[in-house]
């Protein structure tokens, strides 16, 4: 345990939550930290400075081993909060948003349906499980869904599948679609990543699909498959006029919008074969036109070695996200906190999850961040342990955080699809 998690057994209440909130340098024993030090409260700041070169370690096949949840088990969050068990025996959930009634809908991958779960009952519990639509044409592959148009009385479902976007009529307040889904959009699809986020612009004018590279680093001059791949996606909300609003980025499996100011932001799992330190996943707002680097270049101006001498003009066009992660992370989903439950300085501050590494020699992620931001919407460059506690040893696991949302109570919820489960984070006080 490093020293920063030492101390958090030493303290306690209000102290403890000081602590947390005061973003005190990493405590982390090195840059590139792994599942011994994700603590709750750890701060971790990794920059474009600390990257090793390319090969510098081996990479790594270290697929975690699914096991129960130990009966000794439970999630970690900081003192001052607690995290409860808010639903069980789901299928494989994954993104979870919020609809403006108070519903949460969860998408279950792994069973090819979108459910809603209304309420929280006495004992933490939803007061109701629906099934709002299956029967999907593709069911394994249903991920992102988003509302539209925003605000408190939309009247459709959006839902992204790898090779399209369709959408359900829906009246707020609504437990079970009334009808079939209506095709919007195509996508690029046939392989490689698999996952298409949705999210619509604070005016409704826009809707951004996030569509992941069909491979690890292929070279798109030369793989017509990667067309129109490692990119955000634009359309007008009937599907039509389709653009690539951003560029580069190899895997953005999840997106938000910052409810203050608009702004796109994404979550990122960059390439693997490098090595175990190289490229470290991250978080950004989303600059419309913007490259980030895949698959010539990364983090700015370090070219992949298996692209070299290519496109050099691209080295100083390549943006800098705003906060780098753990490499391997494998981090799937993120979401502005605007509640009131939590202490104020949460409020507007950034929550993702991280659905842990396969290809490290010593597993990392399995843990839900915590990414702090300033009072004009940009991360200061560091992000925090949140919800630790997944992982039994290097070769075992019980939790993989996937979706994450905000419950109409101010509480965090997310999924976790290794238990199957959904799990809420809510703040007691000292």
């Amino acid at each position: 345990m490093t020293a920063r998690g030492q101390s958090w057994r030493r303290l306690s209440g209000c102290a403890a939550l000081a602590l947390f909130q005061s973003a005190a340098p990493a405590a982390a024993d090195r840059v590139f930290g792994d599942y011994r030090s994700e603590t709750p409260g750890t701060v971790h700041r990794i920059t474009v400075r600390d990257l090793p070169a390319p090969y510098a370690t081996r990479s790594a096949a270290n697929g975690p081993r699914i096991v129960p949840r130990p009966d000794s088990a439970w999630p970690v969050a900081p003192p001052g909060f607690k995290v409860d068990l808010y639903a069980s025996g789901l299928v494989g959930p994954r993104v979870i948003r919020l609809a403006p009634n108070g519903d949460l809908f969860a998408v279950e991958s792994g069973g090819g349906r979108i459910s809603v779960l209304r309420g929280i009952t006495a004992s933490g519990k939803p007061e109701r499980i629906e099934v709002f639509a299956d029967g999907f044409e593709h069911p394994d592959d249903v991920y992102g869904i988003a509302f539209y148009p925003p605000g408190p009385d939309p009247k459709w479902l959006y839902v992204g599948q790898s090779g399209s976007v369709v959408r359900f009529a829906y009246q707020s307040g609504q437990l079970h679609a009334s009808g079939a889904p209506q095709h919007i959009a195509d996508l690029p699809g046939g392989g490689g990543h698999w996952t298409r986020d949705l999210q619509f612009s604070k005016d409704g004018s826009t809707l951004f699909v996030a569509v992941g590279s069909a491979s690890n680093v292929d070279d798109p001059d030369t793989t017509p498959r990667e067309a129109q791949r490692a990119d955000i996606l634009a359309f007008n909300p009937d599907g039509s006029h389709r653009r690539v609003y951003a560029s580069g980025i190899r895997n953005p499996s999840g997106l938000a919008i910052d409810p203050a100011d608009g702004q796109l932001w994404c979550i990122v799992n960059e390439r693997d074969g490098l090595g175990d330190d190289l490229v470290p996943d991250y978080i950004t707002h989303v600059q419309a036109g913007g490259f980030y680097g895949w698959p010539w270049w990364y983090l700015g101006a370090h070219q992949d070695p298996g692209h070299a001498g290519k496109h050099p003009e691209l080295a100083t066009a390549t943006i800098v996200p705003d906060v780098l992660l753990q490499p391997h992370n494998a981090s799937l989903q993120i979401t502005f906190y605007q509640g009131q439950q939590f202490p104020a300085q949460f409020r507007g501050d950034l929550f993702a999850t991280q659905h842990g590494s396969w290809n490290r020699s010593i597993r990392t992620g399995y843990e839900v961040i915590r990414v702090p931001m300033d009072h004009g919407g940009h991360a200061k460059g560091e992000y925090q342990a949140f919800v630790t506690g997944f992982v039994v040893d290097d070769g075992h696991v019980w939790g993989r955080p996937v979706g994450i949302a905000e419950a109409t109570d101010g509480s965090l919820v997310f999924s976790d699809d290794a238990s199957n489960s959904i799990w809420r984070v809510r703040y007691t006080g000292p």
